[in-house]
């Protein structure tokens, strides 16, 4: 008999996850907080080549490949203007709010049903199944309950009540699309910029819209209220402060962009205890997420969806394989979590701490390229014909 999965959560990874469940003879349901879709919302993020061929076992891939652009090439320079690295990493960037549409529109297109305005405020298990209530008195009834629920997962607090708090990495996020402005560099390259007090990146659209971010430091977390508290020309005078005394076209992109929307922290979690219980599971950022600075958070989270999916199909009861999918996933995970933490930790190192990663980082750097020393992360492919075992007891 086929089982049938809520999905907690209508962001990116939910949509991926019900197509992968229904591929492995698992009925999808997705139940979405908000009370429409995420059109229009967000920046943009790049999908590694490990994200794009998880996709591509789902069928998915060619859905992304008019999407946003090529980014097979990064460029590492100091606030000096001096070139600190130079690697090629392939993957796509593309807007969050053009991949998310695509993957819902798909979902749908496959038959899954999407229910907005359904925000989860408890769930249980039942003799048969589990049953998850909402914010607004609905409930949903099933065989499991899949968080996807991000960073901020309920499905990862009602798993283990004691599940820790994600940890502020030091930095907040902003960034926008600037037009009519001519800077140095070629579209397929993404340009990083250690500034004197401040990250930048920017990459160029074959249309010539620059795509830039910036990730200010900040050691202590401000609350949502605060970053929401701060206007446009706030955050574009701020910026302005910090790049001022660097070399490189930030301050230009900063004054051609028409809007800077409101910033926001980055978090991720080193660890998440315990991902699961006899009926419910997390995916994505509800389970790990990292920090921007891995480039990899929405590419784990297509993994998770694959993994999980023929853990189900080829494990003999949700326990055995949710622990075969933890098992799985967990040590990867949890390594590219540490790496992100670590490359975002150069980005507001201090005076001495510049001073030698401008001396190391090419060094570094080469020695990387020359080994493929992230090839662990970016290589990774999941075969989706292989069965899984069961963990043995």
């Amino acid at each position: 008999m086929t089982k049938k999965a809520l999905i907690i959560g209508g962001g990116i990874a939910g949509p991926v996850t019900a197509m992968a469940l229904q591929r492995a003879g698992v009925e999808a349901e997705i139940h979405e907080a908000y009370d429409r879709g995420s059109e229009g919302v967000g920046a943009f993020l790049t999908l590694a080549g490990n994200g794009l061929e998880a996709l591509r076992l789902l069928g998915l891939r060619d859905l992304v490949c008019d999407l946003g652009m090529d980014t097979p090439h990064m460029e590492m320079s100091n606030g000096r203007g001096k070139l600190l690295a130079s690697f090629r990493q392939p993957g796509r960037t593309l807007k969050r709010s053009d991949l998310y549409r695509v993957l819902r529109d798909e979902a749908v297109r496959r038959g899954v049903r999407i229910h907005y305005g359904r925000r989860l405020d408890d769930a249980s298990t039942t003799p048969d199944g589990v049953r998850a209530v909402f914010a607004d008195g609905s409930t949903a009834e099933g065989d499991l309950l899949v968080g996807a629920d991000g960073l901020r997962s309920r499905t990862r607090t009602i798993i283990d009540p004691a599940a820790p708090r994600a940890r502020h990495v030091g930095l907040l996020n902003t960034g926008g699309f600037a037009r009519g402005v001519t800077v140095p560099g070629e579209p397929g390259t993404s340009y990083f910029i250690f500034g004197r007090r401040c990250f930048f990146g920017y990459l160029i659209h074959p249309d010539g819209e620059v795509w830039w971010f910036a990730n200010p430091p900040s050691p202590r977390e401000p609350t949502r209220e605060e970053l929401a508290a701060i206007t446009p020309e706030q955050w574009r005078a701020r910026l302005t402060r910090l790049f001022k005394d660097d070399t490189g076209p930030m301050l230009d992109i900063i004054r051609a962009t028409g809007h800077i929307p409101p910033g926001w922290n980055t978090y991720d979690f080193p660890t998440v205890p315990t991902w699961s219980n006899e009926r419910m599971v997390i995916v994505g950022d509800a389970a790990h997420a990292t920090s921007p600075s891995s480039g990899q958070g929405a590419s784990m989270a297509i993994e998770d969806a694959v993994v999980l999916a023929k853990c189900l199909r080829d494990v003999p009861g949700l326990p055995g394989a949710f622990a075969a999918y933890e098992r799985l996933r967990r040590d990867r995970v949890e390594r590219i979590v540490a790496q992100g933490k670590r490359n975002g930790s150069g980005k507001a190192p201090g005076a001495a701490g510049a001073y030698v990663r401008d001396l190391v980082l090419p060094v570094i750097m080469r020695r990387l390229a020359g080994k493929n020393a992230l090839g662990w992360m970016h290589d990774y492919r999941i075969s989706w014909d292989d069965p899984v075992a069961a963990v043995s007891r």
